[in-house]
């Protein structure tokens, strides 16, 4: 289809391309930037989220300190502390126990053997040496609480309802690391240990008080930072915000609910995550699929009292909230690049057929001065480049308009011309013809004459100078017949040099030549070429006319041939005035002349050009002002005759 092909087409293709791309590109990094400002936005959020669901932490820990320390300056204690003789002494520890809500509460003696045990008051006499918190106490003599992780076994002296809640079965999690495990009976404890002192006593301690609350399933952290840090935010029916404590990679408490409604404790951290935080010890943060759903999360190892990690506290939000609005205003953006490239499009449609209209008035011109139509013109004038291409179109299509004009008549003077030389040919072809027949009496009289053997010497003298002339006249009236004689073009092998003679002898003893010097300078050997005769003396004859109306003054006219590599030459060059620079490059151009009005048509070197192309040949020219011009015609050398061909015709 030739609309494929239009500048129109092409340049709407180009340009709906490129507002295509830059409009995709423009949507693309811009749906990518704002997705990165606001991951980054609210994993900035989450992180200042885990600092104060840690401060959270931090603050239960603080909780059960300080309510052991109130609890740990009394005045009356029985020494050495034994459970015999307690005295009243289990009553207030029973009572601190149901005020703080403790897990565990265990009185132990300065030995760190158990004496009283809140939940199991039948189990007393163990020493808690292996209790990091313990052993931090008793080393420093300060109070202190840490997170511990309590074996299944001790958790069964505390009591077997806390080793039964502490108690998991694994729950399957794809993110996770592979694991051989199925259960977990270990407990993740907030623990604190304060010392006993008897204000009667100063600098002697009595013993220790003991307590822990265990994290597996205990849920009231984890909701207190929901509430505190995420104000139970909702969306729909699920919680914004989020928070999970991790005994290792087990979520042991959490408020990320499952499909059912039910807490998703049992399940584990992503492997992703437990390298970074669990092996690596690093804080995270990031967007990642927990349970059943995007959230943008932020995790932190939880240390034990000897800084090994034991676990880790995360807390995240649901990243739907956010992105919707995000989605809401992306596609709002991405509908508006859309309309508006729809509508820049059609501008730009409207626009280019406005611009390149005057393009199709010119193919019309075009076609219409192709077709001989040269009045036919644009006509019409926008601004601007098109304008002036629009004018340029007009003023060349006037010139050809003139110069069509001016062919034709140079073409009518020409016919004239022609018929005139056609004429003044067929005149000279009969009066050459009438005159050879009476000087071929005259040569047969006088070739007669010659055989007399009465003729003295002075006689015989006279007799061969009339023979020679009379040759010599003949020889010119039989070239001026075969140079007027009409034919197709006839390719012989010819030798250059031999015509080239032939053509000087035609002109040697004309009134222009006359006044010259002649140097004739020819190639020792044959030139063959293949050739028409009367077109390629045609040539010769017109450069050397051209060569003499060249030195109205008289010069020298030299002629010579030659060979260069595998092709003849022939040069005729005068001493006459030479050729301008800016002529020289349009002098084999039809009807171009320097010469006045009536003395040429300027078609003589069109016509020579031509026929020398005809046979496959060049025309060289060399010329300078006052120094006079050269023209060399090289033409290929014709291949060797079989050897009973002979050699080349003259």
């Amino acid at each position: 289809m030739k609309w494929k092909h239009t500048i129109w087409f092409r340049l709407m293709l180009g340009t709906v391309a490129v507002v295509l791309v830059a409009n995709a590109v423009l949507s693309v990094v811009t749906v990518l930037y704002a997705s990165r400002v606001l991951v980054r936005e609210v994993e900035s959020r989450v992180r200042l989220d885990l600092n104060s669901a840690r401060r959270v932490y931090d603050a239960h820990g603080q909780r059960i300190l300080d309510l052991l320390l109130a609890a740990s300056y009394r005045h009356t204690l029985p020494s050495p502390l034994t459970t015999e003789n307690l005295g009243r002494v289990d009553e207030v520890l029973e009572a601190i126990r149901r005020h703080g809500g403790f897990d565990m509460l265990s009185l132990l003696d300065a030995g760190g053997r158990v004496v009283w045990r809140a939940h199991a008051p039948g189990r007393t006499g163990d020493i808690l040496d292996d209790d990091a918190v313990v052993q931090r106490v008793r080393g420093t003599g300060e109070a202190f609480w840490a997170t511990e992780v309590l074996s299944g076994e001790r958790l069964r002296r505390e009591g077997e309802a806390l080793a039964r809640r502490a108690y998991f079965r694994l729950v399957e999690t794809p993110a996770a690391k592979p694991t051989t495990r199925t259960e977990d009976d270990r407990g993740l404890v907030i623990a604190a240990a304060a010392p006993l002192v008897d204000l009667t006593r100063p600098g002697e301690v009595l013993g220790y008080l003991y307590a822990a609350d265990l994290l597996n399933r205990r849920y009231d952290i984890v909701d207190t930072i929901k509430s505190d840090v995420f104000w139970n935010l909702k969306e729909g029916e699920r919680d914004i915000g989020t928070a999970t404590i991790f005994l290792d990679d087990l979520r042991v408490s959490t408020n990320v609910l499952r499909e059912d409604g039910s807490r998703a404790v049992g399940t584990r951290l992503s492997a992703e995550v437990t390298e970074a935080v669990l092996e690596r010890g690093e804080v995270f943060a990031g967007r990642a699929f927990v349970v059943n759903d995007w959230y943008i999360t932020s995790y932190e190892p939880i240390r034990d009292a000897e800084g090994r990690v034991v676990g880790s506290l995360y807390v995240g939000v649901l990243e739907e909230p956010f992105r919707r609005p995000q989605t809401a205003i992306l596609t709002v953006f991405l509908i508006a690049v859309g309309v508006t490239t729809a509508a820049s499009l059609l501008l730009l449609l409207v626009v280019t057929r406005a611009l390149l209209r005057p393009i199709g008035r010119v193919v019309r011109m075009a076609d219409q001065v192709v077709a001989g139509d040269l009045s036919a013109r644009v006509g019409l004038r926008p601004a601007g480049e098109m304008g002036a291409l629009c004018r340029a179109i007009d003023r060349m299509a006037d010139a050809v308009s003139q110069r069509e004009e001016k062919l034709k008549e140079a073409m009518r003077q020409q016919l004239n011309q022609t018929e005139k030389l056609a004429s003044v040919g067929r005149l000279a072809a009969g009066v050459a013809h009438e005159v050879n027949n009476p000087l071929t009496g005259v040569l047969t009289f006088a070739h007669l004459l010659r055989e007399k053997t009465n003729l003295d010497d002075e006689d015989r003298q006279s007799l061969e100078v009339i023979l020679r002339e009379t040759t010599r006249v003949r020889e010119i009236v039989r070239g001026l017949l075969d140079f007027a004689r009409e034919s197709p073009m006839q390719m012989r092998t010819l030798d250059l040099g031999e015509v080239v003679r032939q053509s000087l002898e035609l002109v040697r003893r004309q009134k222009a030549f006359v006044r010259l010097t002649l140097r004739e300078q020819y190639h020792p050997e044959p030139l063959p070429v293949s050739a028409d005769r009367n077109r390629l003396q045609q040539v010769v004859l017109n450069l050397l006319l051209n060569a003499a109306e060249a030195m109205p003054g008289g010069g020298t006219l030299t002629v010579s041939t030659g060979r260069r590599a595998d092709r003849a030459w022939a040069s005729i060059a005068d001493t006459g005035t030479g050729i301008k620079q800016e002529v020289l490059e349009h002098i084999f151009e039809p009807f171009f002349t320097t010469k006045p009005v009536g003395s040429g048509t300027g078609l003589g070197l069109s016509v020579s050009y031509g026929i020398i192309q005809q046979h496959r040949g060049v025309i060289e020219v060399e010329s300078e002002v006052g120094r006079g011009s050269t023209f060399t015609i090289l033409l290929p050398l014709a291949p060797p005759e079989p050897a009973n061909g002979g050699g080349p015709t003259s």
